[in-house]
């Protein structure tokens, strides 16, 4: 489907009047490059503080932007671009391990000393590699629609091995910061007459460019977290989507399995609950949230 359908569709079915975009900025981070980053004071000035990690293909904000503002009743809520996307950090090249040691970098700029970092999808990749190279800084991890590792039958190894051929090929091109501003002009020149949120979430959609996910996608081949998640020693929970096509709902449960303690909380959902399904995912999300905060 071409990519102005695809984010028309998405637009049209992102309206949710309960859920407001929070203002964010442009954060540098020393010696690694600048991010957009949103940060939603709680409650109180100590209020715990949750980092929020976004799935492959789109920006902090059109992940999460259903939740943040519920969310922000009883806590600090962070959110950020990760690398190649959106108005992410533009390096050489696209690495897990380099999203997670931007993570921690965000951290120190905002003052953050412990968080817990959830992720979606991608992010919950992401955010197990928080955990791995960076635990000081993880009060808890909430894990949602994602999995500890690919590649676990043919196809998978089919795909995977020939997209990491194919963007092998293309780096030159994918790292190119050409291809990125071409993707941000793009955003800019939607020519509908959406409302305000519509329009928005066109412009977040079509900020990535396509050779940035074609990048992360072969990253996310390459991981394999189960040798080392039984080792997590943090309060960590694990949201379900049960009717994923993407990553298989018992995939999910398994990761959850494989983290001592880890609890499950199933949502009735596909893979892109988190905008598409918000009305049944934001609640299974605030519950697993709270549950860690219980138990840190």
């Amino acid at each position: 489907m071409p990519a102005r359908s695809t984010a028309v569709r998405l637009a049209r079915r992102v309206y949710l009047p309960w859920a407001r975009i929070p203002e964010g900025r442009l954060v540098e981070l020393p010696g690694r490059g600048t991010t957009y980053v949103t940060d939603t004071p709680g409650p109180t000035p100590g209020a715990p503080v949750v980092v929020l990690l976004h799935a492959l293909g789109c920006t902090g904000l059109l992940t999460w932007y259903p939740v943040v503002e519920r969310l922000a009743h009883r806590h600090r809520v962070v959110t950020l671009d990760q690398r190649w996307h959106g108005q992410g950090i533009q390096g050489e090249a696209f690495s897990l391990r380099d999203c997670a040691d931007d993570v921690a970098a965000l951290c120190d700029v905002l003052g953050v000393e412990r968080a817990v970092v959830a992720g979606y999808s991608m992010g919950g990749v992401v955010a197990q590699r928080v955990w791995r190279q960076h635990p000081s800084y993880v009060a808890g991890l909430v894990l949602c629609s994602t999995t500890d590792r690919f590649q676990l039958n043919p196809a998978e190894r089919a795909f995977f091995t020939g997209m990491g051929v194919s963007m092998l090929g293309l780096r030159g091109v994918s790292r190119s910061r050409t291809a990125v501003a071409t993707a941000r002009r793009a955003a800019a020149s939607v020519d509908l007459a959406p409302t305000d949120v519509q329009e928005w979430a066109i412009g977040e959609f079509r900020s990535t460019s396509p050779w940035a996910v074609g990048q992360a996608l072969a990253a996310l081949g390459r991981h394999h977290s189960r040798p080392w998640l039984p080792r997590v020693d943090v309060p960590t929970a694990v949201v379900v989507t049960a009717r994923d096509r993407v990553i298989p709902a018992e995939r999910q449960r398994g990761l959850a399995r494989a983290i001592g303690g880890a609890t499950t909380h199933e949502v009735d959902s596909g893979h892109a609950a988190c905008v598409l399904e918000a009305e049944r995912f934001v609640p299974a999300f605030l519950e697993a949230v709270a549950v860690v905060n219980a138990r840190r």
